[in-house]
């Protein structure tokens, strides 16, 4: 039996799945007729099984005992991808967490097309850890090695911007100069690439990227950096001691407000911390509601909860963070502008990440004729804003926001490989 190929965006936030289909790029559905995927795998203390996407969710915010991880590609490249966590009776280590996922989207891709698939493009982040290449090389290592254990026999790997840009490209009627911006759940991916018609048609692309660049910036951030300036205070973040002398540490608000760090809380020590923090506490009350959610296991429902606020904040200018607790349920007005002053850090980061991308390509701003946003994290309108604002001579071109990474890396696929 023939083998096929395809591509897989596996993303700090939802994963896709595409392959080449009578000479067009295809995203399969992965569950439930959706083509995007959670990135996140449940498993389940109940009838041990695992379960991955939203089915995942689902059974974790209907409260089956077990154990949620989401966010994992944000451990490769890091010590974590060589730990291992506890589920239930076993430890298992992230790297083979991962490989389970990657099998997963396999299957789905093989029971798609009928037979096996040996060869894959992986998209990735231009850069998965900041200003480490050794680090960066180890990142992509561990997301191939976990792979290739998974059947993988051939594995090649694209920036997750130029595999937007390959998909950008089937729709343009004449060149453009593009700046290709993808704000994924966890990095931020720049491309300036030549696109038109006549270069689709070529095999080698290298001379049409004049420059990558990429920074560990992603939606995540400005879901932890919300949560830790409207939700955290609320259990205690930033307030004093009842001597006055000092503020509570910070530690856990911020292992609370961050994603791959919420289980940590979920130890004995942790809760013996917070019960000496509560006795230390000039607002008892407060760290008692940090007490509920961590004794609850509601830690990612509150982070869900923060990141629903952000995106309502996209076409609204007023939202809120309900969150509901054992005796109460908070709901916290947040505004447009509280989220604006939350990530003025990043999003800066973001503007200077744009600046080196245009320098490194040695083209001056004005040049850029199209922007290309990908990404859910590209809707906010603050970052938007101030990157259309650095490029005068630019119209926005608007992408699939969740599949254009996942579309490119199949056309990179049938490029490398041939036909599905």
């Amino acid at each position: 039996m023939r083998a096929h190929s395809g591509g897989i965006d596996f993303g700090t936030s939802n994963s896709t799945v595409g392959f080449m289909e009578n000479g067009a790029p295809r995203l399969i559905a992965l569950e439930a007729g959706e083509v995007t995927m959670p990135s996140a795998i449940f498993f389940s203390f109940e009838d041990d099984c695992t379960y991955f996407g939203r089915s995942a969710v689902s059974r974790y915010t209907e409260n089956v005992e077990g154990r949620l991880l989401r966010a994992l590609k944000s451990v490769l490249g890091s010590s974590l991808i060589h730990e291992k966590t506890r589920i239930k009776a076993h430890s298992i280590a992230f790297s083979d967490i991962i490989g389970s996922f990657l099998h997963f989207l396999k299957e789905n891709l093989e029971n798609h097309l009928g037979g096996p698939v040996d060869n894959i493009v992986l998209g990735r982040p231009v850069q998965f850890v900041d200003d480490n290449p050794e680090a960066d090389r180890r990142a992509q290592g561990e997301l191939e090695n976990a792979a290739r254990r998974r059947g993988f026999a051939n594995i090649e790997f694209q920036f997750e911007p130029i595999a937007a840009a390959l998909d950008y490209e089937q729709q343009v009627g004449r060149e453009e100069l593009a700046l290709i911006v993808d704000i994924g759940g966890g990095t931020s991916d720049f491309s300036i690439v030549r696109v038109s018609s006549d270069r689709a048609k070529r095999a080698d692309r290298k001379d049409d990227i004049l420059a990558n660049h990429g920074v560990h910036i992603g939606g995540t951030d400005f879901d932890r950096l919300l949560s830790l300036a409207r939700l955290m205070p609320e259990f205690g973040y930033r307030t004093q001691t009842k001597d006055g002398k000092r503020f509570l540490p910070a530690g856990y608000f911020n292992d609370l407000a961050t994603w791959q760090r919420i289980h940590m809380l979920y130890t004995n020590r942790a809760m013996t911390d917070l019960r000496q923090i509560r006795y230390e506490a000039a607002r008892p009350d407060l760290v008692e509601r940090m007490i509920d959610v961590v004794a609850s296991r509601q830690g990612h429902a509150a982070v869900g909860a923060v990141e629903r606020a952000k995106i309502a904040l996209t076409d609204e200018t007023e939202s809120a963070i309900n969150l509901p607790l054992t005796d109460e349920t908070l709901d916290l007005p947040v505004t447009r502008d509280q989220l604006n002053d939350a990530i003025s850090a990043p999003v800066e980061r973001v503007e200077m990440a744009v600046s080196e991308t245009l320098a490194q390509a040695e083209i001056a701003p004005e040049q850029i004729t199209a922007l290309f946003l990908t990404g859910g994290s590209s809707a906010i309108p603050l970052l938007r804003e101030n990157v259309l604002r650095m490029l005068p001579a630019a119209s926005v071109v608007e992408g699939d926001m969740f599949g254009s990474v996942g579309r490119g890396l199949a056309l990179d696929a049938g490029r490398r490989f041939g036909p599905s």
